[in-house]
């Protein structure tokens, strides 16, 4: 599979260099005429790290989180001062971790981001399910959270010990969801667990909905390397089948699809980061998108702190894209969304997605992998599958590669990919 992921990139990329991400921390940042900008913000601390989770984190603490957010705030208005006029931006994100044990100073960081920028659709935050309290969602309110994604991963024992994780109390949740109300509330679920079925997933999708849930999001398990899971990853037969059942099992249901993993039961009820144009990232670990450049920023909080405290950008690996490259990029993510427009990939680019790639979308049509209806390019059950199947495996080779060099060296002179 290495082999040909490899050939595939260097066929659609046209050419055989790789991604290189270098040690450079220039100061610039072009985001004014940015269309499609959303924002994201990374709070990296956890009561407990879970081994499934790859994510930049490290165990709470009260006073290394507050000083944590001071920097963060000095960021943001670092990055935001440098537009004269606020910047209108579609939408505020908040990763870890987990978020919401700072729910008291959310508040803040928002109205740092609100001195620099106008946000047009919401503001996200992501939960542990032992957040959700009515405290807590009502802290989240007030401060201008609309969307908020509890990370539940199943409602069944045997796959919450598999993934080292304690049952989350339905009768909790549904009682703190009806007293505070969002725009939308999401759930996390992960599959391609050992021994998972259909109707394990099934009974979690309807339990979700059932509790005050009006989105779910079906993420696949992914052993990396450095997390040590231990968990014995699902076989590719076993995977395309759980995958297109559950997938047809929600249609069957009228559930709206909105990306490759996640399905609503109320129109509009949205709950993703990932597909935009551009996003800036504020906090450690966190990544920038802009026209012609992908950077992220130190995995290490001492060393953030420290750069912060020094006027600089925390960046610690930057990737210039070339033309070719950011085309791939974009449409990989957007792809996530199982749909693709070719007049706003013309917009973005200034050349027509049938002309640079061309021959591509006539094999993947012919390959059975996209349809196309009213001008839009849709992928199919079997275009799904083998995108999970290349995503699966650039996720892997970008994550356990990058990250896990990341997080113990807080500035890596180069990483090719």
């Amino acid at each position: 599979m290495s082999i040909l992921a490899r050939l595939t990139r260097v066929w659609l990329t046209r050419q055989l260099q790789p991604f290189t991400f270098k040690n450079e921390y220039d100061e610039k940042l072009d985001f004014a005429g940015c269309e499609g900008l959303g924002l994201y913000v990374h709070i990296p601390f956890c009561r407990q790290l879970c081994s499934f989770c790859p994510y930049c984190r490290e165990i709470y603490d009260a006073k290394a989180c507050d000083e944590y957010i001071d920097h963060l705030i000095r960021e943001i208005h670092m990055v935001g001062s440098r537009l004269k006029e606020k910047k209108h931006v579609t939408s505020l994100y908040f990763g870890g971790g987990t978020p919401a044990l700072a729910a008291d100073r959310i508040g803040e960081i928002i109205a740092a981001i609100d001195e620099h920028f106008i946000i047009t659709e919401g503001i996200g935050l992501e939960l542990h399910p032992d957040n959700v309290s009515e405290e807590t969602l009502t802290a989240l309110r007030r401060a201008g959270v609309s969307k908020i994604c509890i990370g539940v991963q199943s409602f069944r024992d045997k796959y919450l010990s598999i993934l080292g994780r304690r049952d989350p109390d339905p009768a909790q949740l549904t009682e703190a969801l009806k007293k505070v109300q969002f725009e939308t509330v999401s759930m996390d679920f992960i599959f391609m667990l050992p021994g998972q079925t259909l109707d394990d997933l099934k009974a979690d999708i309807e339990m979700a909905f059932s509790i005050g849930a009006n989105h779910v999001a079906i993420y696949p398990f992914i052993d990396f390397a450095f997390a040590g899971s231990g968990i014995e990853p699902m076989r590719k037969q076993e995977k395309r089948k759980l995958l297109d059942d559950i997938t047809l099992y929600c249609q069957s249901k009228g559930y709206v699809r909105d990306s490759i993993w996640t399905y609503s039961n109320k129109p509009g009820s949205k709950y993703s980061s990932m597909t935009r144009d551009n996003y800036l990232g504020f906090g450690c670990s966190a990544a920038t998108l802009l026209r012609d450049q992908f950077k992220i920023n130190t995995f290490s909080v001492k060393e953030y702190q420290k750069r912060i405290r020094n006027n600089t950008l925390p960046t610690s690996l930057t990737l210039r894209f070339t033309e070719r490259q950011r085309m791939i990029y974009y449409l990989f993510w957007y792809a996530y969304s199982t749909k693709v427009d070719p007049r706003e990939f013309e917009n973005f680019f200034g050349v027509s997605l049938k002309k640079a790639y061309g021959f591509e979308l006539w094999l993947a049509k012919k390959l059975g992998f996209v349809t196309e209806e009213d001008g839009i390019l849709r992928m199919t059950l079997k275009g799904a599958f083998y995108y999970h199947h290349y995503e699966n495996y650039y996720t892997l080779a970008y994550i356990d590669k990058m990250w896990g060099i990341m997080r113990h060296d807080a500035f890596p002179q180069k990483i090719i990919m």
